[in-house]
């Protein structure tokens, strides 16, 4: 499995969820050391700098992870928030937050795994807050459990990236097409 992060859903919180790939069949973690944690906040653009990760902080990370995919999912069907997910989020929104300050070099932000965690719940309470919780959607593809915001037109995206789950389908489909219809005659 790939080991690089993916970042397809459209906002960083989605993004997160997605670290755990697979959901439904063979779950593939991707936040499994300190090291990974901090790659994905440097990856993800959420900071410029992180001090070093501890595995006391991948383990908050992986927790407010699942909690905040319960939310996502509430949310993109409607329901009301899972409450033990809602006090989960709510208790990391109100830590200190990583806070981008100006340098001669434009704009950096330096921040513990704490205070990227932090940011993270807080976007989590603007994504879920927001105008755009009527564009989350699953993708189409079975295997894969992440969560997108679909701003296409009409909402009619499929996937969550074509690269790495639309152009399976696509294949695995004009493949079963090419298998169901007779070879032409003379061949």
């Amino acid at each position: 499995m790939n080991l690089d992060h993916v970042f397809v859903c459209g906002h960083p919180v989605l993004d997160f969820v997605a670290t755990l790939r697979a959901r439904r069949s063979t779950r593939f973690e991707m936040l499994v050391t300190p090291d990974r944690l901090n790659a994905w906040y440097l990856d993800s653009g959420l900071v410029d700098t992180v001090t070093p990760a501890a595995d006391g902080d991948v383990r908050e990370a992986v927790t407010l992870r699942e909690a905040v995919y319960r939310l996502v999912g509430n949310g993109r069907l409607g329901e009301d928030f899972d409450r033990q997910a809602l006090g989960l989020l709510n208790a990391a929104a109100r830590q200190v937050p990583a806070t981008p300050q100006l340098t001669p070099a434009g704009r950096h932000t330096d921040a513990t795994p704490a205070q990227a965690l932090a940011t993270l719940a807080r976007q989590t309470v603007e994504l879920l807050s927001g105008p755009d919780v009527h564009l989350l959607k699953e993708c189409g593809n079975e295997e894969c459990t992440r969560v997108y915001l679909d701003r296409s037109r009409g909402m009619r995206r499929q996937w969550c990236g074509m690269e790495s789950c639309g152009n399976k389908i696509k294949a695995a489909a004009y493949r079963a097409r090419r298998k169901a219809s007779p070879a032409p005659a003379g061949r």
